[in-house]
């Protein structure tokens, strides 16, 4: 395939995908009204500040994130069964993107965490579970465990994949050591981008520069097919965010944040850039730190905070900043170490 189909193959599917999500999400915001699914706000006795600034959000609908990840595996699985029925050399098996060494992987493990997200949100929006509802964190964090484990297995046995790439230093081999490095990876990004969903647009906005990012590294390194499906998941969350800026109409949930963030990890470990993370998902890792910093001093300081309120994007509000500034300037933040990254990796590279 020729370097112009495969771009408008890529576009082409960025295209498709936000005009199937823009379709359904309509569609699944009235069955999430009938069916009663709101989010449910954390009171004032256990987090104020946010009770504060954002009662008026109860009863939102939530597990918007059906129709992103819902969205990308139906264009996925169309046109790999269309490749199958026209046979291998139509047109759709030239823009099918859905391959073994590339998709299966980051596909599969999005899915999983979907469906975690999934029953998280069910258990939150029915008042079941501790703390009003909901997995505790240690089950959402064994769930992440899990999740990762068996893609690590993957990428160790199926792939033959044990190295790590330090940018600027080299590639090295680490042998049954990338089990633990894969999890810790896939598990610290799906968390940091579950913690960074708090606001209208928020993590949507930053995950479109995540991940339009690794879909160039992905070009350069001629993973074409990976790259597609990041440009796939990038018009998805075009769809998705088209109703969820401020004021949102519906929230991406748990079902959202958790696949999205587990598969932006897989895309990072895939093009071996794992590390540029810190980079290109600077924002996620602020909004994490923000977290652990505030439990560290919560509990060596007798209950003293750093933060008026955690994550960092609710202490800015807390401090004054509207919630559309804090959108839009995480938004900032997030396209400029998106491309920060890329050039990094493209030096790196060269």
């Amino acid at each position: 395939m020729n370097d112009s189909l495969l771009v408008a193959r890529s576009i082409g599917m960025a295209s498709l995908s936000f005009l199937i999500a823009a379709f359904l999400m309509p569609l699944l915001i009235r069955v999430l009204k009938r069916l009663g699914m709101g989010k449910s706000i954390r009171d004032a006795a256990s987090a104020p500040v946010m009770a504060a600034l954002h009662e008026k959000k109860a009863g939102t609908p939530t597990m918007g994130g059906m129709v992103i990840w819902g969205t990308v595996l139906l264009v996925t699985l169309l046109l790999a069964a269309g490749c199958q029925l026209a046979g291998p050399v139509s047109l759709l098996c030239r823009i099918s993107f859905l391959s073994r060494g590339q998709t299966w992987l980051p596909l599969g493990l999005m899915i999983a965490a979907a469906l975690i997200g999934l029953v998280d949100d069910y258990l939150n929006v029915k008042h079941r579970g501790p703390n009003g509802g909901g997995l505790r964190m240690r089950q959402r964090l064994l769930s992440y465990i899990l999740v990762s484990a068996i893609g690590a297995w993957w990428f160790y046995t199926k792939l033959d994949w044990n190295q790590i790439h330090l940018p600027f230093m080299g590639t090295f081999q680490i042998g049954l050591w990338y089990v633990p490095f894969f999890m810790l990876t896939i598990t610290a990004t799906s968390h940091s981008v579950n913690v960074t969903d708090g606001l209208d647009g928020l993590a949507g906005g930053s995950l479109l520069a995540a991940f339009g990012a690794y879909a160039v590294i992905a070009w350069s390194q001629g993973r074409t097919d990976l790259a597609t499906l990041c440009m796939a998941i990038i018009g998805a969350l075009l769809g998705f965010l088209w109703f969820n800026v401020h004021p949102a109409r519906v929230f991406m949930g748990d079902t959202g944040s958790m696949s999205l963030g587990t598969v932006l990890g897989v895309v990072a470990l895939m093009t071996n850039q794992p590390f540029l993370l810190l980079v290109i998902g600077l924002p996620f890792v602020l909004e994490s730190l923000s977290v652990l910093v505030q439990w560290i001093s919560k509990i060596t300081r007798h209950g003293k905070k750093i933060f008026k309120s955690s994550p960092l994007h609710h202490h800015l509000e807390a401090i004054g900043w509207s919630e559309p500034a804090v959108v839009m300037r995480f938004w900032m933040v997030s396209f400029v170490c998106a491309g920060f990254g890329v050039v990094l990796a493209i030096i790196d590279h060269a």
